[in-house]
């Protein structure tokens, strides 16, 4: 198999409610050191980033097979902005050859993602920016490694001005870190002032790496994960989710902190689909093709 292939996250469509995609990573393995990341738990050696083999030429032969016009993730797993971009080029070389042919949806917490605006202006494309806080003592404990949350604003606000559409990922929400309304909302509008037009926001999934990773940075969330993920939680697909009860009260305050700001929201793998704006798809890539009628 390629290395272009259906997004199928765990193999389940119940909780997915993504538009039929297609997803690719030109680097295994991540650099940012995300505390939370649960990518870690099936990437061997995932914190030691490392570009695919023979990429370019391999992706060449995959886009053969896929129809234009398909949406591409750029990517699932692994940061297409992380440090190495800068070395290698993949992600560029990508965007060259599938901007303009394919719906593009970038996913990053990187501001590097503004250096390649001209291509992906060619045709239909999104980018989702993840930002958990805009405190950047906390994003430096949590995204130890990523740049912080400002350069990251700075990017959407120079993306949203040359028109290519702009979701923020408020991902994950971390019980007692930054599931706050004021760190809600202070994310969110910066994030709005910024250009952002669709929030999509997820609870921490819980997995013994990255539990082993956030207790030691913050212990004293020890009593708060343990009520709610091992005394009320609930386990799905192999995950450890929060309680239910948790998940869909945080879920609805950053829902309606959106809507208060005008922008459109949906939950990402949380099974409440009541919390899915109308006419929009849960990733953002409803963006990218208005943009393209507009």
């Amino acid at each position: 198999m390629g290395y272009v292939r259906p997004f199928d996250p765990w193999r389940v469509t119940s909780l997915c409610t993504c538009p039929f995609k297609y997803t690719v990573n030109p680097y295994t393995g991540c650099s940012h050191g995300c505390l939370y990341c649960y990518a870690s738990s099936y990437i061997k050696r995932f914190f030691e980033p490392r570009p695919k083999a023979d990429f370019l030429r391999v992706v060449s032969r995959d886009l053969r097979r896929i129809p234009p016009g398909s949406i591409i993730n750029v990517s699932s797993s692994s940061d297409p902005y992380e440090p190495l971009e800068l070395k290698y080029g993949y992600t560029r070389s990508l965007l060259d050859m599938i901007a303009g042919k394919y719906v593009v949806e970038i996913v990053t917490k990187s501001d590097i993602v503004s250096r390649d605006a001209d291509l992906l202006m060619k045709g239909s494309s999104v980018v989702s920016m993840t930002i958990t806080t805009l405190d950047r003592s906390l994003a430096a404990k949590l995204e130890p490694r990523s740049p912080p949350p400002e350069r990251r604003l700075e990017a959407i606000r120079k993306l949203s001005e040359l028109g290519i559409p702009v979701v923020v990922r408020l991902d994950p929400l971390i019980p007692g870190l930054n599931d706050s309304l004021d760190s809600v909302k202070g994310v969110l509008e910066a994030a709005a002032t910024a250009g952002v037009k669709h929030v999509v926001c997820s609870t921490y999934k819980l997995k013994p790496d990255n539990l082993k990773r956030m207790v030691n940075e913050f212990p004293e969330l020890i009593p708060t994960l343990r009520e709610l993920y091992l005394s009320k939680g609930e386990k799905i697909h192999g995950y450890l989710y929060a309680s239910p009860s948790y998940r869909l009260r945080s879920l609805t305050v950053v829902r309606d902190q959106a809507h208060k700001l005008g922008l459109t929201f949906a939950p990402c793998r949380e099974g409440f689909p009541q919390l899915i704006d109308e006419k929009v798809s849960c990733d953002g890539t409803h963006l990218a093709f208005k943009s393209k009628r507009d």
